[in-house]
């Protein structure tokens, strides 16, 4: 597995805003998860998953505005720890996030 961001240096929609807009991972298969970082709602989280880094390139590249720029040099054991989560008190509920 390969981790990336997508860089984006103009935004063409006026949406994303600049710089890094989004995290993914690129699998030993080739398929690609990505998740937007940009979303004005913390509670909206947009997410996707294609084919390939070409696919990702293709659709989000808006013709070399936004680069992939690779976290991982190759492939690698990448150990993803998730947050604690906290400890609810009786009859209340934690929301995560």
């Amino acid at each position: 597995m390969k981790r990336f961001y997508l860089q984006r240096n103009q935004d063409a929609s006026g949406v994303s805003g600049l710089g890094n807009v989004a995290e993914g991972c690129q699998f030993d298969n080739g398929w690609c998860a990505l998740i937007w970082l940009t979303s004005a709602d913390p509670d909206d989280e947009v997410h996707a998953f294609y084919h390939g880094i070409d696919r990702v390139e293709e659709i989000h590249g808006h013709g070399g505005m936004t680069k992939v720029v690779w976290i991982d040099d190759e492939s690698s054991n990448v150990i993803v720890r998730p947050k604690e989560t906290p400890t609810p008190l009786p009859g209340r509920t934690v929301k995560l996030g």
